[in-house]
């Protein structure tokens, strides 16, 4: 494939021979790492998944059956086993291919997938669908182990419990252990009981004795109720079984003939089954077998040399460090995070302050509720999460720590336009989610120092702050924005004589300038930038924003909901009459680079400055 870079008809891979699978496996593994170091991904967990991956589309007709991908970034060989291997090549540029499941990009993309713990109960949802409907197709669930973390997936394993389904879970268990079974006497009966020969001589040897006259119903019973005892006693039952699910393996997930066997006879069982397999992350790339904690998710990189870190500060590590030094001032701070340690910058924080430190696994809505447990007993906790992930959390900050009145600092990873990861992954809405709650402080720093300050100020506000920063390093510009107000908002010094004001924060702000900097020959225009963006005293602002022939806002979230939106009202009803112009994100945004995303939503400097001059000379 990596020669021919073909696309393959999955019809035929039904009749391949086992080595011919394995070649494929090898071929698709190859471009994989291709389109990954060329264009950056999810890399660790979609080589693990290859082998897997063919023997899905062996055993099960997609579309037909659904195949339905828990978060979706294990999806690449999914992608190019359905058309889209050329495709590939232009993995997660903008107009190229998503790094996730996409519904609009193939009918073989049952969802839009990117969150985790959905899989089960969209798939219970699907196959009940096909019960009504009276149709014979499977719904087929493919958990990463991490998964397991997450409340959502237990909840919908409640409601899988006793069903005559036609419904697969398939768990793939890179690096926990779901059974706690261990030595060679399980291994032995796991091996037993996940071979093709075991499956058919138990279903001939039932067949066989339901046959005797009169009592084979009855001996059978006996038969099946002597092995399962045999079978807690050997070996123990698992939460699935427990659960009334039918469970098969661990078997392994790289051995396309082994896990073949197992899932043909998971669809003979009618009944919801769990399929517990183990794959290697990063198998077959030295690099990512070696450190797949590293090569989980990567920038474009040199694929004989490997990923190369890198060393420059970014907002994340620079929270991490500032609240370690908080943390040594106070030894009530505390820190959780959703499984994303390095991710938002709290590795050194994990090391030096272990007992104070909670990974509590993929799940946010348990971590803020978590943290507001910690903070009613007199601790002072930290979340941090990515943007898209505080989504999920709302209830709890709203039911567990709001109306509680329980400060506690939620600290907001990747807000904003996100490049690459695309419409599920974007930090566009926490603005507008969180803004609703009466007691809440929101924070949009520009600068690191910004950061530092607003984490102090949160420490000792005494109540809920959400501190949103984008991914990446700071945008610095000419020392021309002035603090106002205790560094709440920041303005340029010809503001209020300006005849254009534009009013921002965050990242954005280097857009803003750029297009202030294109218009100054022909306008006087001035800039407000926000810091704390909630409660916005708009009262405060009011000398910036009258008598303008243009008040233009600019902002890198969600319009509905968002600053502009709160800020233009108050506007109205304060009587400013100046015309107000706004420049915000009115939809789902797709994947790709940030100056695609940027240029995508209209919010470079050239379209800014552009829009501007379009109305001043409507006038």
């Amino acid at each position: 494939m990596s020669s021919e870079n073909r696309d393959i008809d999955i019809n035929k891979i039904k009749n391949m021979s086992l080595s011919e699978l394995e070649d494929l496996s090898r071929e698709i593994r190859e471009k994989i790492v291709d389109a990954v170091s060329k264009n950056g991904g999810h890399l660790a967990s979609n080589l693990g998944m290859v082998e897997a991956t063919v023997v899905l589309h062996k055993v099960f007709d997609s579309p037909k059956d659904s195949l339905v991908f828990d978060v979706g970034h294990q999806c690449y060989a999914h992608k190019i086993l359905t058309g889209r291997a050329e495709a590939l090549d232009d993995l997660r540029k903008y107009n190229g291919i998503s790094g996730f499941l996409n519904r609009n990009e193939s009918k073989h993309d049952v969802l839009n997938e990117g969150h985790c713990g959905t899989s089960i109960s969209a798939a219970l949802g699907i196959a009940e669908a096909s019960r009504i409907k009276g149709d014979d197709s499977f719904a087929v669930a493919i958990v990463g182990d991490g998964a397991l973390t997450n409340g959502m997936i237990y909840e919908a394993l409640n409601n899988c419990s006793d069903k005559d389904l036609n419904l697969i879970i398939l768990i793939n268990d890179n690096e926990m252990s779901i059974s706690r079974n261990v030595g060679g006497l399980h291994n032995y009966f796991s091996t037993i009981r996940t071979s093709k020969r075991y499956f058919s001589f138990k279903r001939k040897f039932e067949t066989f004795v339901r046959r005797i006259p009169l009592i084979g119903d009855f001996i059978a019973g006996v038969c099946k109720r002597i092995k399962d005892f045999f079978k807690r006693w050997l070996i123990k039952t698992n939460l699935f079984e427990d659960m009334g699910l039918v469970y098969l393996g661990p078997v392994d997930g790289n051995d396309i003939k082994k896990l073949t066997d197992v899932l043909e006879e998971a669809k003979t069982k009618k009944r919801v089954t769990v399929v517990h397999m183990t794959t290697e992350k990063g198998r077959g790339y030295k690099y990512a077998q070696e450190h797949p904690e590293i090569y989980h998710s990567v920038p474009p990189f040199d694929k004989e040399k490997g990923v190369t870190l890198s060393e420059n500060e970014t907002f994340s590590t620079r929270m991490g460090k500032e609240l370690c030094a908080i943390a040594e001032e106070d030894d009530r701070v505390c820190a959780i995070t959703a499984a994303m340690c390095d991710g938002t910058g709290l590795t050194e924080f994990s090391e030096r302050f272990p007992e104070r430190y909670f990974d509590v696994g993929i799940a946010e809505e348990h971590a803020v509720t978590f943290a507001g447990g910690l903070s009613a007993a007199g601790m002072k906790p930290l979340v941090a999460i990515y943007s898209t992930f505080a989504q999920r959390s709302y209830d709890q900050l709203f039911h567990d720590v709001s109306l509680q009145n329980l400060p506690i600092v939620l600290a907001l990873d990747r807000s904003g336009i996100v490049a690459g990861d695309g419409l599920t992954h974007q930090g566009i809405f926490d603005y507008s989610i969180f803004s609703t709650l009466p007691n809440v402080t929101i924070f949009s720093p520009f600068t690191f120092s910004e950061l530092s300050l607003a984490m102090r100020e949160s420490f000792k506000d005494g109540k809920i702050s959400v501190i949103r920063y984008p991914k990446g390093s700071e945008c610095l510009l000419p020392e021309e924005l002035v603090s106002c107000d205790d560094n709440s908002y920041f303005v340029t010094e010809n503001i209020e004589k300006a005849d254009v004001v534009i009013v921002t924060y965050g990242r954005i702000t280097c857009q803003a300038y750029s297009a202030a900097q294109r218009l100054k020959e022909k306008y006087s225009v001035g800039i407000l930038r926000l810091n704390r963006i909630y409660p916005l005293e708009t009262e405060k602002l009011v000398p910036f924003l009258s008598n303008k022939r243009l008040v233009c806002f600019v902002e890198e979230g969600i319009r509905s909901g968002g600053v502009s939106e709160k800020i233009a009202s108050r506007m109205s009803a304060l009587g400013i009459s100046s015309k107000i112009h706004i420049k915000a994100i009115d939809n789902y945004l797709p994947h790709g680079e940030l100056d695609d995303l940027l240029s995508h939503c209209g919010l470079t400097a050239e379209a800014i400055a552009n829009d501007i001059t379009s109305i001043l000379e409507k006038d």
